[in-house]
């Protein structure tokens, strides 16, 4: 029936004694009980053998006198009974589980005396001078006095004791480390010593309570997040699962070298079958659909700090329905969900104006809400049903009042809307499996309401049949298309560039300095009593969680409608024009198509290659029939290839300078070549010669693109063109007109562009590793992020996935990193370290088919940030790649002079 939620807040269990509590000794109604002596740092609790019996709490600072029992016959030789007693005079007792009962702890006021004989007579002086001392410490005048003198005696406690060696798993276990440390849990911390072996990690409890040793495998850990405990970088947690809310252990060290040397001992052992997560990839996965609402949430919480085992960092999670009235929940619409754009706070108007008002009238330092949205007293607020110990351990052994406690939904919602200090959000139970918190099951006395109705179960909704279903509805609201589409404005809120600063004081969302991170230094108080105040005070009002994003959190990607079997959920690249059945058909086979080859995309067999140039390819591209391939290389050629005769049918060259890129025009009669000369020529296929020429540039050109009669050409003078190309009358006997539509300046030269499917959004790659993505139609630059020398780039093209225009930007170069972007914000949403430079490659949004510098070709989970195959391609780096449309046929030109063709195998 002990638990550590019997003692106080900060408070430590020390160590216990087998006893007899004795009553009303040598008297007629003399009783004695059996069972367990605990001392702790602020009380001494006696566990009765007997569950009927109540456990008695001493707190010491309402002892009168601790001292070994006078006891005459334990000085008789003739007596049997010479067990050492220890006689507690007190004016206040707290009687807790009466008849095993989770209920509000009874007081016993007045003058009481308890004896307790331990079994080991021998260790009843070192008790009583245990007592003394913790007595002393309890009665000082100022908290902070208090906390020191007990800090001093649970070191001195610790220096005296180590790890007991006897306690590894194995005999051949080596150590690495040992250091004292608190094993955190909700409301309390227990001390002990951390032990890290080349298998486990253990930690033996001082005390040697829940148990005398907790080990973990390190094999079986995946998760570590180093965490802020008490506002100070000392905590670590470890999860051994990948999506559990709880986690295994949490740890919190005395200084942050134990600490980090903790995490390394343990990174360094999973480091090869674990990859580190950051907010970023799972931001990847939660756009590309690949993770819940929730599950994106959860991981977010645990990168803010956010941890089960710290009450004033419980994960927050958002209200999201609105709606507690009606008899059926209709989540198609949007009023039936709450406004994700601001915090709880603002959702009421009129509530917020009298907060503004007064804000506007505060002297510095300003805050809007006098609470916050997330502190112990509102999870537990959540959790008494489930968690009643913890309530009663936060709340000095009482429940809140009737009417404070959580009776009903739609209250708590109304109340959150209305109140003057309520602006809490959810807890992440709101959105799982187990209906347990809105159940009294445990038939708990939680007192009667002012109109005499007696608290029992949480009163759920209209819409809702029961818990279980309250559940079901509310995970199906949080995952709804609604919330997926508008989730990210919360995001901004809690975890990004709303949550302070001046974004925050416009999305009204100032809350008080010291529940931000840094928003005090602990380190830089001297008084010790001013720093326990504080702390208590910032730890019970709660704290907003580590800032994760500093610009505005990206959309999830949307479908844009749903498929009839409910299987996929995929749009087509044209929905805005009538399809026929055939056509839907086709799109789907289509679409179908292209995915099995990506899902097996490494199956790729190399099935013929051909040595046809004298200089490395630079350029690939092939006629929509797929009969002739088009290459360019720095030896200043341009080559047909034909696939059917396996032979070069044509070799022209242009000039003496090398070509950089190629590309075929729609109708497949011209084919379009990038020079170093800083010239684009224009080459008829029909007609078998150069059929223009466009100086468009004064230094080399690197790249070309076409779309839609456009010719966008970058180059190393540091500029990328729109030209408009207006054809002649025949091929034969008129040049083309072009017309400079745009010139987008950049300060260094342009190594590679490429286009959005919507042709309105442009990305460039320059020599200094600036990526910059412009708008066409104003030729203005929307955001601009840093990279090293960029080689390649690629939008993602979901004209057969989410929708027309393209959300993710995929970059390498230089600092051999795959880095994903999201063109919207320019937010830099993953990056996965290569071990070689990679000079080209395709991808579908989850998978990268890619050309190393080794010659290598290499498929890549860009989710996992892991390489799944690696083929042996060519002998120099890999310098271009093509793939068609079906994406189950690659060609790659390289270094080595050749041209390989590669086919998928099934």
């Amino acid at each position: 029936r002990f638990s550590l939620l019997l003692l106080n807040l900060e408070e430590y269990y020390f160590e216990q004694h087998t006893a007899n509590h004795i009553i009303n000794k040598d008297c007629k109604d003399e009783r004695k009980f059996r069972g367990s002596l605990k001392i702790c740092s602020k009380s001494i609790i006696f566990e009765p053998d007997d569950n009927i019996q109540p456990i008695i709490k001493i707190p010491l600072r309402d002892c009168i006198s601790i001292k070994a029992s006078e006891d005459n016959e334990a000085n008789n030789p003739f007596t049997r009974d010479t067990s050492g007693g220890i006689s507690v005079l007190c004016s206040q007792v707290f009687l807790i589980k009466e008849r095993n009962i989770i209920a509000p702890y009874k007081t016993v006021r007045g003058r009481t005396e308890h004896l307790f004989q331990l079994d080991v007579a021998g260790k009843v002086g070192d008790v009583v001078q245990t007592l003394h001392q913790l007595y002393r410490a309890s009665c000082l005048d100022k908290m902070g006095d208090q906390a020191a003198m007990i800090t001093a005696i649970l070191q001195s406690r610790l220096a005296r004791t180590s790890f007991d060696k006897n306690r590894f798993q194995s005999i051949s276990e080596t150590l690495h480390m040992e250091c004292k440390a608190e094993m955190v849990t909700p409301l309390v911390t227990n001390p002990g010593h951390v032990c890290i072996t080349d298998a486990n990690l253990y930690f033996q409890p001082l005390n040697g309570y829940p148990k005398p040793v907790l080990q973990i495998t390190l094999q079986n850990v995946r998760r570590i997040y180093k965490r802020r405990h008490g506002l100070m970088p000392l905590g670590l947690e470890v999860f051994c699962t990948e999506n559990d809310l709880c986690s295994d252990i949490y740890l919190k060290f005395y200084n942050d070298q134990d600490r980090d040397e903790v995490y390394f001992q343990i990174a360094a052992h999973i480091e090869n079958h674990i990859v580190e997560h950051t907010a970023e990839s799972y931001m990847l996965q939660w756009q590309r659909g690949h993770i819940s609402n929730y599950q994106y949430l959860l991981h977010l919480n645990n990168l803010a700090d956010r941890s089960c085992n710290d009450l004033s960092q419980y994960p927050v999670f958002p209200w999201i329905i609105a709606d507690y009235s009606s008899s059926v929940l209709d989540l198609t619409k949007p009023e039936t969900f709450r406004d994700l754009s601001k915090p709880v706070g603002a959702l009421n108007k009129e509530r917020l104006d009298r907060l503004l008002a007064r804000y506007q009238e505060m002297p510095e330092p300003k805050f809007m809400y006098g609470s916050h949205y997330s502190s112990p007293g509102y999870v537990l607020f959540y959790l008494v049903r489930v968690a009643p110990e913890y309530m009663l351990c936060l709340q000095n052994g009482k429940f809140d009042h009737a009417d404070r406690t959580f009776n009903s939904i739609a209250e708590t919602w109304q109340n959150c809307l209305d109140g003057a200090t309520d602006f809490k959000e959810l807890i992440p139970e709101f959105y799982e499996n187990d209906p347990s918190f809105l159940v009294n099951s445990l038939k708990l006395d939680l007192g009667k309401r002012q109109g005499g109705k007696i608290v029992e179960d949480v009163e759920l909704p209209p819409w809702a049949s029961g818990p279980a279903d309250f559940l079901q509805k509310s995970q199906e609201a949080l995952e709804s298309q609604y919330v997926s589409e508008h989730l990210h404005e919360w995001i901004d809120i809690i975890f990004g560039c709303k949550q302070k600063g001046s974004k925050a004081v416009e999305a009204n969302n100032v809350f008080h300095p010291l529940t931000y991170e840094g928003g005090v230094d602990l380190n830089s108080i001297m008084d010790p009593n001013e720093k326990v105040a504080l702390l208590t005070q910032i730890l019970e009002f709660g704290q907003t969680p580590k800032q994760l994003f500093t610009t505005s959190h990206p959309e999830r990607i949307m479908p844009r409608f749903k498929s009839l079997s409910g299987t996929s959920s995929h749009s087509v690249s044209i929905p805005e024009s009538p399809v026929s059945p055939n056509e839907e058909s086709f799109e789907d086979l289509t679409e179908e198509s292209i995915t099995l080859a990506w899902n097996n995309i490494a199956k790729l067999k190399l099935d013929k290659q051909y040595k046809i140039h004298k200089e490395a390819i630079t350029g690939v591209a092939v006629t929509s029939n797929g009969s002739s391939v088009f290459t360019t290389s720095q030896d200043s050629t341009l080559k047909m290839f034909s696939k059917e005769s396996q032979t070069i049918q044509r070799s022209m060259s242009f000039s003496n300078m090398a070509l950089s890129s190629c590309l075929i025009l729609p109708g497949d009669s011209t084919v379009i070549s990038s020079s170093w000369d800083n010239h684009i020529y224009f080459y008829s296929v029909a007609f078998g010669r150069q059929q223009d020429i466009l100086m468009g540039h004064d230094d080399a050109v690197s790249k070309i693109c076409w779309r839609d009669g456009r010719l966008y050409s970058a180059s190393w003078d540091s500029t990328v063109k729109l030209w408009h190309c207006v054809p002649g009358e025949t091929l034969s006997n008129k040049k083309q007109h072009f017309e400079l539509l745009e010139e987008l300046e950049h300060d260094v030269s342009v190594n590679t562009i490429d286009l959005s499917a919507a042709n309105t959004i442009l990305a460039s790659g320059t020599k200094d590793g600036t990526i910059s993505v412009w708008d066409v139609t104003t030729a203005a630059v929307l955001h601009q992020t840093k990279c090293l020398n960029l080689w390649f780039l690629l939008f993602l093209l979901f004209a057969f996935f989410f929708c027309t225009d393209s959300r993710h930007l995929l970059s390498t170069g230089e600092d051999r990193c795959f880095k994903v972007i999201d063109v919207r914000t320019g937010m830099l949403i993953s990056s996965v370290t290569t071990d070689e430079p990679q000079r080209c490659f395709k991808w579908d949004g989850n998978t990268i088919l890619s050309g190393a510098q080794s010659g290598e070709l290499l498929i890549w989970d860009i989710l996992g940030g892991k390489v799944i195959e690696r083929i042996k391609g060519h002998t120099g780096a890999v310098t271009s790649m093509w793939m068609n449309e079906q994406c189950n046929s690659v060609i790659t030109g390289g270094e080595d002079k050749q041209i390989m063709f590669w086919k998928l195998q099934y």
